[in-house]
């Protein structure tokens, strides 16, 4: 069986992801974060634009 995401959904997922692998492991740098979650949830260029943003201003400031 197969199931349509709504869009924006693996981009909410990797959100939550990285929030919660920055909790778990603190000493994880953003790249290390980023790439992770960019493949766990094989997100688009642009979709990996804005984790980038979202990481270095949200949770490396």
């Amino acid at each position: 069986m197969t199931t349509i995401l709504p869009e924006g959904e693996d981009l909410r997922k990797a959100i939550r992801w990285i929030t919660e692998e920055r909790s778990a492991y603190p000493l994880k740098s953003a790249k290390e974060l980023i790439e992770g979650a960019c493949l766990q949830f094989d997100l688009s260029p642009l979709d990996a634009e804005f984790i980038e943003r979202f990481v270095r201003e949200k949770l490396f400031t």
